[in-house]
């Protein structure tokens, strides 16, 4: 997969595409004016009634996709990517097309092929989060009395977004619980402290997952997970790709330290009393938030703290190989057919992850329709093509046939790219796709399978 150096990550931005209806009604009415009394006489009040004005006709600009819109057929769908599927750039690729409404697979190449996903593993992470998980589930940090007289324990839970960004401020992560609000509580409570522990018990296993590179800790794509850290372990909170810390958890519990009056340097790790008295607690915005800038942002730490939650719903280990099972155990038992699949963490960061485009294109035709209603939030995840997250600077120039109305979800790593999501076509047919490519670079590979998605949005293909 070549040298460290070369297998750094690339972000990638995405495009996104959503279909609504908009409907307005305006009724009549009449209105009342008063004259008021300029002092002539109590007669000179008088009542008037005036003609409504007509009413408001809106049109929508918005509307959606027709019922009766034609559904392309398969010989017209590989016709119309035929050209597009020539070019060498998409290097080893599949991919997989379905019409969202029916499920129907309209197109395919090595469906059921084994390919690194990149970021697009994200997908089943946030499909299993939706399926195991109700969508107001919030995550705890708490601080806890310790053993020792005047020991305090900062007890992480598993959220990664707590801020320490000063009051009205923002952090990385919208929403985020504050490392102020913990201080003020602990202070409140009128406890001296004299040291502080963090505990990072929930969570077992190792810190990085088989397939991640020490180099993407200070390139700004991970920091190790541990249950407990500020904004993502970024160095510099409010970059995406900031360096991260090597030490998150300590880093956290060094500020509230610090804060409380104590030495920093002082601080460990270690485990919390059972039954300890609690002094403190934040929680982490719900987690349809949580998803939505998980995807949207394509953030991989978010990711592996999201499927500790799944793992510790279900009950398997809150770890790398934990939270896979969980993810595997919740997408099984709701139908998914999961042959193929390997995974050695939830964010797709790993090179040693395999998906088959089948499974990723199921999930989104499954999404779509009206068997898993819990997944269908995942369609407004996804970024929009030209628009936003990690689709926003693509479709934004040259080929502006998909700008939005292709949404999905980005995967790049240095030599795969991926990019799995659904797009209305001329004809208001709304399709599904997974489209992987692998043993290119991204700068290649790319283009490509943009060209791939807004060749479906051109397509009336019957």
């Amino acid at each position: 997969m070549g040298s460290l150096a070369t297998q750094r990550r690339k972000r990638v931005r995405m495009l996104l595409i959503g279909v609504l209806v908009a409907a307005v009604a305006a009724g009549t009415a009449v209105i009342v004016v008063v004259k008021p009394d300029l002092g002539f006489s109590a007669d000179a009040a008088t009542t008037t009634t005036v003609a409504a004005p007509p009413p408001v006709q809106l049109a929508p600009q918005v509307a959606p996709v027709p019922a009766d819109a034609p559904m392309p057929s398969p010989a017209g769908v590989a016709a119309a990517l035929g050209p597009a599927l020539a070019d060498p750039a998409l290097g080893a690729f599949t991919g997989v097309v379905s019409d969202a409404a029916t499920g129907t697979v309209l197109w395919s190449q090595g469906p059921d092929t084994p390919m690194i996903p990149a970021s697009t593993a994200k997908v089943l992470t946030a499909a299993a989060a939706l399926l195991a998980l109700p969508p107001q589930h919030r995550v705890a940090t708490r601080v806890v009395r310790g053993e020792a007289p005047g020991q305090i324990v900062l007890v992480g839970g598993g959220d990664p977004t707590l801020t320490a960004q000063p009051a009205g401020q923002p952090g990385f992560y919208p929403g985020a619980p504050r490392l102020d609000d913990l201080i003020d509580q602990v202070r409140s409570a009128g406890v001296p402290v004299q040291s502080v522990v963090v505990d990072n018990g929930v969570y077992a296993g190792p810190p990085l997952a088989q397939g991640w590179f020490p180099d993407d800790v200070g390139a700004g794509y991970i920091a190790p997970i541990e249950p407990v850290m500020l904004d993502g372990g970024r160095l510099r909170p409010l970059e995406d790709e900031s360096p991260r810390s090597a030490t998150p958890s300590l880093d956290a519990g060094r500020l509230l330290a610090a804060a409380l009056g104590v030495d920093p340097a002082t601080v460990t790790t270690g485990t919390a009393p059972s039954g300890a008295a609690p002094l403190a607690s934040v929680e982490s915005a719900p987690l349809r938030n949580r998803l939505d800038q998980m995807m949207s942002h394509s953030d991989n730490v978010l990711a592996e703290a999201v499927a500790r939650e799944i793992a510790m719903k279900v009950g398997t280990e809150a770890s790398f190989a934990g939270a896979d099972a969980a993810i595997t155990q919740t997408l099984g038992a709701a139908g998914f057919h999961l042959g193929g699949l390997t995974l050695h963490d939830a964010s797709g960061l790993s090179v040693d992850d395999r998906i088959p485009a089948r499974l990723l294109d199921e999930v989104l035709t499954v999404a779509a329709g009206s068997d898993q209603p819990k997944l269908r939030p995942l369609l407004d995840y996804l970024p929009v093509a030209g628009a936003t997250g990690t689709l926003s600077d693509r479709y934004a120039s040259g080929d502006r046939n998909g700008a939005g109305w292709v949404r999905a979800k980005t995967g790049t790593l240095s030599n795969a790219s991926a990019l799995v999501g659904y797009v209305t076509t001329v004809d208001n047919r709304v399709l599904t796709f997974s489209l992987m490519s692998n043993d290119r670079p991204p700068e290649v590979s790319r283009p490509a399978l943009d060209a791939l998605a807004s060749t479906l949005r051109s397509c009336g293909c019957r």
